[in-house]
């Protein structure tokens, strides 16, 4: 139909249709040539949260959405969760999305979904908009498949002018392909690096627990002897099971698959119950915990169990490296965009060839090996978590004087 309301002839209308697609060449090249680029960027990450990252940015570039945000499923456990959005709240990954849902249909049913009005669909999942404050109006989904394994959703929202057309569901579904291969060969290879760090470490405690079987076997074996073994057994067994709980706690959190549960609380009586329960460890070897939080600290947000858990690790390695008669504190403050904390301690102190590593797995210090056993994945796990807040941690110290870790928490 023409501008004036009359219907156009056949000729005239594939004339028509002819400069629209003449016009909308060049973006639309433009657009195959992102989609080229993007998928030779994919297949050089090995990291699953820069890659997730570098997905959404770019479905929602070529879609010219709003948003866009990829949801994994877990095959054994049969569960769709949230992991990733180009305008995330830090505390939704790992949230559980039923599987009524649009992504759980487009799971179930293995084909893309296009919606131009989801109020009107009765599969909208309307928590996540809550959450994000976040008005979702239109989305194609489209699902994330690789050798005939499903390994989740990727979804744009709210086109940037106009409906979501065929062509977006085309680069959409291309992009999918190619994210699935990538996300899979990212999981693999990090499954495979994390396990052979795991067995390497293990071989330290079997090899000794080895021995002192073969020992305990020996019959010249004193009873006083055998005490000992036996002890030095119990502490083993203790330090392997102490390694097997924290490489499953960080496999989880690097994998995503952590829910963090949200709530407000105040932070002063969160010191006290670590403080408490690392209390006698810390009085064995005559080292102070001081609490000075501001009396007019406010209310926190986060995750207060996964926040315990960095607090308590921060503390006990400023115990186990401090020196007798010594002092960890524990601070924390507010300003207009994030809160924050810091455990400090009058230790041996950290080389500053070491700093950049401490982070890293099974990592430990040159020579304050000696100095107390762990399973070298403390630090690891408080990252993850602090990163599950969309935080940072950082650390500082001086040899000789000690060590401070700090947190920052987004408000």
């Amino acid at each position: 139909m023409s501008s004036c309301g009359k219907t156009l002839p056949p000729c005239c209308l594939l004339f028509q249709n002819g400069c629209d697609m003449l016009e909308n060449y060049p973006k639309r090249l433009e657009r195959y040539k992102r989609l080229i680029e993007i998928s030779r960027d994919l297949a050089s990450t090995l990291e699953l949260d820069p890659l997730l990252n570098r997905i959404i940015h770019a479905a929602r570039d070529i879609t010219d959405a709003e948003a866009a945000s990829i949801l994994l499923y877990d095959d054994t456990a049969r569960e769709l969760y949230f992991q990733a959005a180009t305008n995330p709240d830090p505390m939704m990954r790992g949230m559980v999305i039923p599987m009524d849902s649009i992504a759980g249909w487009i799971v179930t049913n293995r084909e893309p979904v296009r919606i131009s009005d989801v109020k009107k669909d009765t599969r909208h999942f309307k928590n996540v908009s809550k959450t994000l404050s976040f008005t979702t109006r239109s989305i194609i989904g489209v699902p994330l498949i690789t050798k005939e394994k499903v390994v989740g959703v990727l979804e744009v929202l709210n086109k940037t002018n106009g409906d979501f057309s065929d062509t977006d569901e085309d680069m959409l579904t291309v992009l999918g392909a190619q994210a699935a291969i990538a996300i899979e060969n990212t999981r693999l290879f990090q499954q495979s690096d994390l396990i052979a760090e795991f067995v390497h470490e293990l071989r330290t405690p079997l090899a000794s627990l080895s021995t002192a079987t073969y020992l305990l076997l020996r019959p010249e074996i004193s009873r006083d002897q055998a005490e000992q073994i036996i002890t030095n057994i119990h502490q083993e067994t203790i330090r392997l099971n102490a390694l097997a709980s924290s490489f499953l706690d960080l496999a989880r959190l690097e994998s995503g698959r952590v829910q963090f549960n949200k709530s407000s609380f105040p932070f002063q009586p969160l010191c006290e119950e670590c403080k408490g329960v690392l209390g006698s460890k810390a009085e064995e070897s005559r080292i102070a915990i001081d609490i000075k939080i501001p009396s007019d600290m406010p209310i926190v947000t986060g995750d207060r169990d996964k926040l315990k858990q960095v607090i308590m690790n921060l503390v006990s390695n400023a115990i186990k490296y401090n020196r007798p008669g010594g002092k960890v504190i524990i601070t924390a403050g507010m300003d207009e965009k994030s809160w924050h904390f810091s455990i400090t301690d009058t230790g041996y102190g950290i080389p500053e060839e070491s700093l950049p590593n401490l982070f890293q797995k099974f990592y430990r210090v040159k020579g304050l090996e000696t100095k107390a056993t762990g399973t070298g994945l403390g630090l690891s796990i408080c990252k993850q978590i602090v990163q599950g807040h969309g935080g940072r941690i950082e650390v500082r110290s001086k040899v000789g004087e000690g060590t401070a870790f700090i947190v920052h928490i987004p408000k």
